[in-house]
């Protein structure tokens, strides 16, 4: 008679031939369920955590820092990364080391572009300066003013993922489902700067994008026009934003990307105190949908990537 295997036992041979994998930063619960399925899995609240970069071959991170001396100390790893941007990673260490890191491009896409098209409408009917107004005392509509976002010129710098649905969105609705939108390409972003009446960013932040748009760009645009920043802190020079937006070289600025984060009173408010402004902390990717969604792309990314290796 063959011998009886319980399912204690087949757990626990699952569980043996898993891979181990930490996990640096808070992930979606439903993201960490369904990591448990595919690798036995160490949260940086168990007690097993301690030395993880000694031990680990695979790791998932969020908003953590992973500098050179981080990396250094990893003699064998795959990043797993929640979310497109990997500023926040050495990533000249990585490639020195062969380190992949595996991103979640366009999983978060859809809501970070919902939140420049909220930000854009925010600032266009300057909502939060009448909500202020109005906290104190009742504000007659005939002491309100605003604009008109229909037939209006969008410049997109940078037509990735995220750009393409704020494009679409501003086109034909929040479906976004229109094959094509009239549209224009210019040789160089400064070309385009002239006639957007709404100008939105999503570049990453690098040596070349840093203060790309900066008081001479903002004063080649229109008085009416806004500036809606969701992607890095850096690629709008601060300092001369709030310049261009004191001396009214544009209509308003609507940013969910600030150069410290999360941002504070004590730098930015000055800035936040303008009429004009919309200001959120970063969280264009902010909402359950898109979170689960960037968490199980990293699990996957990661498993799939690895599941290869040993192929």
């Amino acid at each position: 008679m063959a011998p009886m295997i319980n399912d204690h036992e087949t757990e626990a041979a699952d569980a043996r031939d898993k891979l181990i994998i930490y996990v640096i930063d808070t992930f979606h619960p439903k993201a960490i369920e369904h990591a448990r399925s595919l690798f036995n899995v160490v949260l940086n609240s168990d007690k097993e955590y301690a030395g993880w970069q000694q031990k680990a071959k695979a790791i998932l991170i969020r908003s953590s820092y992973m500098r050179a001396e981080d990396i250094a100390k990893c003699p064998n790893l795959t990043i797993g990364k929640h979310g497109v941007g990997i500023d926040k990673i050495d990533q000249e260490a990585c490639d020195a080391r062969g380190i992949r890191i595996l991103n979640t491009p366009g999983a978060n896409a859809q809501a970070v572009a919902e939140l420049v098209v909220a930000l854009a409408m925010a600032v266009a009917r300057n909502i939060p300066s009448i909500y202020a107004r109005q906290l104190s005392q009742p504000v007659p509509k005939e002491t309100c003013t605003g604009q008109t976002m229909y037939g209006k010129t969008v410049g997109v710098i940078g037509m990735g993922n995220i750009g393409r649905k704020v494009a679409r969105m501003l086109q034909g609705g929040f479906a976004a489902t229109i094959p094509d939108i009239p549209h224009r390409h210019v040789p160089a972003y400064r070309d385009l700067l002239a006639d957007a009446d709404i100008l939105t960013l999503h570049v990453s932040l690098t040596d070349e994008t840093r203060g790309m748009i900066s008081y001479a760009e903002l004063c080649v645009m229109k008085r009416t026009a806004i500036v809606v920043s969701a992607a890095r802190g850096g690629i709008v020079d601060e300092a001369d934003l709030r310049r261009a937006l004191e001396e009214g070289r544009i209509w308003g600025a609507g940013l969910d990307a600030h150069e410290q984060e999360p941002p504070t009173a004590e730098r930015y408010g000055a800035l936040w105190r303008l009429p004009n402004v919309v200001s959120t902390p970063h969280i264009g990717a902010a909402t359950d949908d898109a979170q689960l969604m960037s968490a199980l792309g990293a699990v996957n990314n990661t498993y799939e990537y690895l599941k290869n290796l040993e192929q």
